[in-house]
């Protein structure tokens, strides 16, 4: 493995890629700590049609950047990919708030996903080129504890502002704009064996239908659409199924914020076990105690402490999962296909965020979210189990832990 110049220098990477995690996680949860006022209030022409329209037209921007604007990095290199896509989302996160009504809200939010899209699996590609050889799993999992300390950051946000939705996106696209010096002066560009490698060799899409991985790649799609609505489809609605169930709102918010919390606490302890035990054995049981999690929060639980113990351990289970898939296809594919892998597992993963929120905003919008809402999420849990079992432990006889080696 070939290292960076000094220790010092080589720090930065991994804190600005932490960062870009975190308007990830910002995003994640943005729309569910809104939702609620702007239904309740009516402003813009709210109601759960048109929240169900503006979270996932959001998706699709945020699916179109992973799938075509990620792969860009290969050619135009990371550092200068994630500068142009943090500048772009923020500029439209704070457009946000001069929305007049609930299609322009929609389009500003789709054209601020097509740039944060690109940012997660870039992120983690680029990780991944400066992670020690063994230490996928870790290396993913704590980039990604970004991802939800934001969210957590944003529900906190959320119960001090709300109903003051747009300082929400007013402080997440300043935070962006102030990510952007900072990435384009010290985030270094690929290290340069990487960057030789790649100009030798380099990866497209099209090489992810050449044998041995056309299976695979299929199986670990299936698994990241699965795990993408779960985690955008929990935290765009889950604090309007506890206000269905009869929770008040702020109550709503608080688990939203407990659910992410859970999901730090998961990143590092799965990171942990994959890595001593395999990605393969971890993720199939963390997919499947995330089934069994979600099945009983069907169950209305008037304990307050209970209630925010299961959402927690949910939280622990549920997010985890996802990254350990993004974790695996680090591990499973060459380092020339890496960033494609990722951004074709994160676009059509995507799908499965849009999925999300739109079956359970249709859900919502009928008067059955809960406790149909929770049924849909753990029988999508255990579809993802389905997938991955399928999946061999290494791709032929190609060592993985090799290939990340370089």
């Amino acid at each position: 493995m070939t290292t960076s110049p000094s220790t010092r220098a080589s720090r930065w990477p991994v804190w600005l890629c932490w960062l870009a995690m975190v308007l990830d996680g910002f995003d994640l949860v943005v729309l569910g700590t809104v939702i609620p006022t702007l239904i309740k209030t009516g402003e813009l022409g709210f109601d759960a049609v048109g929240a169900t329209l503006a979270a996932t037209i959001s998706l699709v921007g945020v699916g179109l950047g992973a799938l075509f604007i990620a792969p860009l990095s290969d050619r135009f290199g990371h550092r200068k990919l994630l500068v142009a896509c943090v500048l772009w989302f923020s500029i439209f996160t704070i457009a946000v708030i001069w929305a007049p009504n609930v299609a322009v809200f929609s389009t500003f939010r789709l054209l601020a996903g097509l740039g944060l899209g690109a940012c997660l699996p870039v992120a983690l590609a680029y990780m991944n080129d400066y992670a020690p050889a063994g230490s996928a799993g870790k290396s993913t999992t704590r980039t990604m504890t970004g991802y939800h300390a934001g969210a957590v950051a944003t529900a906190f946000l959320a119960l001090m502002v709300i109903p003051d939705w747009r300082t929400m996106f007013v402080v997440g696209g300043i935070a962006g704009l102030a990510l952007v010096p900072l990435l384009w002066f010290k985030l270094p560009e690929t290290l340069p064996a990487e960057r030789d490698a790649k100009r030798q060799e380099q990866g497209s899409v099209r090489d992810l239908a050449k044998k041995p991985y056309p299976l695979v790649a299929l199986a670990i799609a299936a698994a990241s659409f699965m795990g993408l609505l779960l985690v955008y489809g929990l935290n765009t609605w889950l604090p309007q199924l506890m206000a269905s169930a009869g929770y008040p709102v702020s109550a709503g918010i608080s688990l939203l914020l407990v659910l992410n919390l859970g999901a730090v606490a998961g990143l590092i302890i799965a990171g942990i076990l994959a890595d001593k035990h395999g990605t393969k054995r971890i993720v199939l049981l963390w997919f499947g105690l995330s089934a069994a999690c979600l099945a009983l929060l069907s169950v209305k639980v008037d304990n307050a402490i209970l209630l925010n113990a299961l959402v927690f351990i949910t939280g622990v289970f549920v997010f985890s999962s996802q990254v350990l898939v993004y974790a695996w296809v680090s591990q499973l594919f060459p380092a020339r296909l890496r960033a494609t892998a990722l951004g074709f597992a994160a676009g059509v993963g995507r799908v499965g965020a849009i999925a999300g929120p739109a079956v359970t905003g249709g859900l919502v919008a009928a008067g059955i979210a809960y406790p149909w809402g929770f049924y849909a999420f753990a029988a999508a849990g255990a579809l993802a189990v389905v997938a991955l079992v399928t999946v061999p432990q290494v791709i032929s006889a190609r060592n993985p832990v090799q290939e990340h080696a370089g």
